[in-house]
């Protein structure tokens, strides 16, 4: 029976579909309005659309000034936890309120007004969390970019964004190393065409960069953080349009122009709420810990705004899910704070995986108030599921979303209903999203058949208004691509249940001797060896075949096992679960796999690299020597040396 048709999921998805307007409305409610909305949605010029059109609201409001108001001041609403230095520090409503009303007189006396940009480089500090409160408080937009970027990344976005104040610290910490933001600040300054009248630097001790040394570059005026907040008086909520920006958040991945998605205030904030209560569960006195960062999609909502809007306690976690100090970190922070929905990626769970694979560090910690364990950023591969279902001891559930839509695509619902799960699928469309998998010719095809995964329009509340600066630029790059559908560039299927099975990027389908075949499902064949901790398949280019199947996994700690025994397995494996057809003969065992800073594997990259066509690395990769390290084995002379290579990058196996 479709998913969709039975229980409080599929009441509230019909509802969805059938009558928008009234849907939409009645989840309006769950904030707080200066001009409530008399109605949903409004066509802006189809393919454009706006939500809540005429009504007014202040999304800083919404997420401190009502609960305190409501008498939950004393209530738990940010608990910073640094693995880095050791420090825990709780900030109730009325503390954090507190802070931002402050650092928001900080940035009006700098001239910040409604709709003036502020670019927030900060790492993961409750700075990063109160300068972006305290922007939204204005009514002004801000622009978080990664702590950490490249100087030549900051200036691009410094350049599209037009910002008049830049937020950043001394810099950032990792587990052997600190980076020093002033520096790239001052370069991205000297690069940038664009004049940014101020530069506010929250000092933090041990960098070598100091703000006076840096004081004027570029034009601007240096001020120390404690300096202007010691001084600052402090400011109100500006109500702003539903229709206002809120934020601009750059994608992962962009090269040349940056790619600006727009969200907006009010439908925003209604998406937050809904999602927090419908699809987390989560709602006042209960906590969430999204183990992301506030520089991606997935911190902006539900490290900050989503947990707040619903009055829930978040948790700031500034350390990484191995290594600060082992394996054990998530749990010990989940078990100290009392976690009841854990949001991470994929990769952060591979990573514990690897180096814990039989699952003991979980024992070590009380996590009898975890509830869920959520994931996404990267297809959650059975093997990882199962593994962590089987350590928690408790439902792991996959979602399926962008930076782009701001929040769930596809999910299992669980505050309004707990839907059975299905390894390697993110379950059913949220209530909002119309989901259909498409043909090359724009026509839905039928379940269980590959295609494109498309989104009717109009798009629900929350997600992207338009791209910064142009609207053109939004039609063409999502719009334009099937007539009357949002483009998510995703590949997959749905089942004849209604649940959503996304293989990966549409580039990422090869065509092998004329077969069309998704390196997505040998990368769950693959993954599935008891041996491999993480695997990516790309499609090299073949003179004969067109294009042939290469596998790169990385193996668990410890594991030992002989390179043609895993590889003739591993072969194996994709033979009995695809078929012969996929002609899967390749495989490298590597160290690591290049990625984003957010998890997502470089496959496209790497393919690059593999063909000898010329690439651009992205600038959000998390580490380039990886990348650089896989070259020589992504870049054989001939078909030939790349066989015999296949063998040789295997001789160190249990080393990764």
């Amino acid at each position: 029976m479709d998913a969709q048709s039975t229980g409080a999921y599929g009441r509230a998805y019909a509802r969805s579909s059938t009558d928008p307007e009234g849907f939409w409305l009645a989840a309006a409610a769950l904030v707080d309005w200066d001009k409530p909305p008399a109605r949903a949605l409004e066509d802006a010029g189809a393919p454009l659309y706006s939500w809540y059109p005429g009504a007014e609201l202040n999304t800083s409001f919404n997420a401190l000034d009502r609960h305190v108001a409501a008498g939950r001041g004393d209530t738990a609403a940010l608990v910073y936890d640094s693995a880095m230095l050791g420090t825990v520090r709780t900030y109730t409503y009325a503390e954090l309120l507190a802070e931002v009303e402050r650092f928001a007189g900080v940035l009006r006396g700098l001239g910040v007004g409604p709709g003036d940009r502020v670019i927030i480089y900060l790492p993961m500090i409750p700075e990063a969390v109160i300068a972006m409160l305290a922007t939204a408080r204005l009514g002004a937009v801000h622009s978080v970019v990664f702590g950490g970027f490249a100087p030549r990344e900051l200036a691009a976005r410094i350049d599209d964004a037009g910002p008049a104040v830049i937020v950043t610290a001394s810099g950032g910490l990792e587990p052997r190393r600190t980076v020093e933001y002033l520096p790239a600040v001052a370069e991205a300054l000297k690069t940038a065409t664009h004049r940014v009248n101020a530069v506010v630097v929250a000092e933090r001790a041990g960098f070598a960069g100091t703000r006076e040394e840096y004081d004027g570059t570029g034009g601007a005026a240096w001020y120390a953080w404690d300096a202007l907040a010691a001084v600052a008086e402090p400011a109100g909520p500006v109500p702003v349009a539903a229709t206002d920006p809120l934020y601009i958040l750059y994608t992962s991945g962009t090269t040349g122009s940056p790619k600006g998605v727009v969200r907006d205030n009010g439908s925003h904030a209604v998406a937050m709420a809904w999602s927090m209560e419908n699809i987390y569960g989560v709602g006042p006195g209960q906590v969430m810990w999204t183990a992301s960062d506030v520089g991606w999609v997935v911190g902006h909502s539900y490290i900050v705004y989503g947990p707040l809007i619903a009055g829930a306690t978040s948790v700031l976690y500034e350390g990484k899910p191995v290594g600060t100090p082992d394996a054990g970190a998530f749990w010990r922070v989940a078990a100290q704070h009392g976690v009841n929905v854990l949001f991470t990626a994929p990769t952060a769970l591979r990573a514990i995986r690897k180096a814990d694979p039989g699952a003991a560090e979980p024992g070590n910690y009380d996590l009898s108030r975890l509830r869920h364990l959520f994931a996404a950023g990267e297809r959650l591969d059975p093997a990882t599921l199962q593994w962590a279902q089987a350590a928690l001891g408790v439902p792991v559930i996959d979602h399926w979303w962008q930076t782009e839509t701001g929040w769930a695509i596809c999910a299992n619902p669980v505050g309004l209903e707990q839907l059975p799960v299905k390894a390697g699928s993110p379950t059913v469309p949220v209530p909002g999203f119309a989901v259909r998998v498409l043909g090359p010719d724009g026509k839905q095809v039928p379940a269980g058949t590959e295609g494109n995964i498309a989104l009717e329009l109009p798009l629900p509340p929350g997600t992207l208004r338009t791209l910064w600066g142009s609207d053109e630029r939004y039609r063409a790059a999502y719009l334009e691509v099937f007539d009357g559908y949002y483009a998510t560039g995703d590949s997959g299927y749905l089942d004849e249940d209604g649940y959503l099975f996304v293989m990966g990027r549409t580039d990422d389908v090869i065509n092998v001797s004329g077969h069309r075949l998704s390196t997505g499902a040998m990368e769950q064949a693959v993954g599935s060896h008891p041996a491999v901790a993480e695997a990516a398949v790309i499609g090299i280019a073949d003179p004969v075949k067109g294009q042939r199947p290469s596998g790169y996994v990385v193996l668990k700690t410890g594991i030992e096992i002989d390179p043609e025994v895993l590889r003739a397995e591993l072969v194996e494996q994709v033979r009995s679960q695809i078929g012969p057809v996929a002609d899967f003969k390749d495989v490298f065992v590597v160290d690591a796999l290049p990625k984003t800073r957010s998890g997502k594997v470089l496959r496209k990259t790497m393919r690059q690299i593999a063909d000898g066509v010329p690439h651009t690395v992205p600038s959000t990769i998390e580490d380039p020597d990886v990348l650089e390290a896989l070259t020589a084995v992504l870049r054989p002379s001939s078909a030939q040396s790349r066989s015999t290579q296949s063998r040789s990058a295997q001789s160190r196996p249990g080393e990764s």
